[in-house]
C-alpha cells in the first residue's frame, strides 16, 4: 500500500488563520474610515472658518465704507436742549448718522443710518432716505441689511482728538463736533472680531470749512 504524504505547501488555511486575517482587515477598514472621517471634519471646520473670515471681511469693509463717510451738515432750526448740532447720535450700543450709501449696494445717495444689535442676535444696518431736516426718525419698518448673525454683544467707543491725551469713551456727549474715530467691538458665538477702528471723514459738500472743489481725500 502506498502512503501519500501532504507537504506543508499544499496545506490549506486553518480557521484560526482566517479569523486573524478577518480581524486585521477589520482593523484596517476601521482605521481608514476614521482617517477619512477626521479629514472630512477637518475640511468642514476649515470651510466654516474661511466662511466666517469672509463674512467678517465683507461686514468690516461695508461698515468702513458706510460709517467712514459721514455728513457734517448741521441741523437747522431750534435745537432741543442737550441736542447735537449734527445728525449724529453716538450711544454705547448703537450709532446713528447721515452718510452716503455706496452705489454698488443698490441704493445710492444720502441716507440716515442706524447700526445696532437686534434682539435675534443680528447685526443690522437700517437706513432711511434723506428728506431734509427732520426732528424725529421713525425706524420701525425701515429697510435694513444684515451684516452678521450670532452676535452676542455690540459696543462702540468714540475718540475725542481735540484734548491731549486723546480720549476714548461712550456715549458721545460733545454737542459742537463729531468724534474723530469710532471703535466698533463685536462678540459673536464663534469668537470676537478684531476691534474695528473707523476714521470719520466728512463729506466735502457737507463741511462748511471747505471752499472750492475737492478731489479725493478728506479734510
Amino acid at each position: 500500500m502506498t502512503v501519500r504524504v501532504l507537504s506543508s505547501s499544499s496545506r490549506g488555511f486553518t480557521l484560526v488563520e482566517l479569523i486573524v486575517v478577518l480581524v486585521l482587515l477589520s482593523l484596517v477598514t476601521l482605521t481608514l474610515a476614521s482617517v477619512m472621517r477626521t479629514a472630512a471634519q477637518t475640511e468642514e471646520r476649515v470651510d466654516a472658518r474661511l466662511e466666517r473670515i469672509d463674512d467678517l471681511r465683507i461686514a468690516s469693509d461695508f461698515i468702513r465704507a458706510v460709517l467712514g463717510r459721514v455728513s457734517a451738515q448741521k441741523r437747522v432750526g431750534i435745537l432741543e436742549p442737550g441736542g447735537s448740532q449734527y445728525y449724529f447720535v453716538g450711544a454705547a450700543s448703537e450709532v446713528q448718522w447721515v452718510g452716503v450709501m455706496p452705489a454698488r449696494y443698490g441704493v445710492g445717495g444720502r441716507h440716515h443710518f442706524r447700526l445696532y444689535l437686534a434682539g435675534d442676535q443680528t447685526l443690522l444696518l437700517q437706513y432711511l432716505p434723506w428728506r431734509g431736516s427732520v426732528s424725529q426718525l421713525n425706524w420701525v419698518g425701515a429697510p435694513s441689511t444684515s451684516l452678521a448673525t450670532g452676535v452676542k454683544t455690540l459696543s462702540f467707543k468714540y475718540e475725542d482728538a481735540v484734548d491731549e491725551p486723546v480720549q476714548w469713551g461712550a456715549p458721545w456727549t460733545v454737542l459742537d463736533r463729531m468724534p474723530a474715530r469710532i471703535a466698533v467691538n463685536v462678540q459673536t458665538v464663534n469668537g470676537d472680531w478684531p476691534e474695528l477702528i473707523v476714521p470719520l471723514r466728512a463729506l466735502p459738500a457737507s463741511d462748511g470749512r471747505i471752499r472750492g472743489p475737492v478731489f479725493g481725500g478728506s479734510v
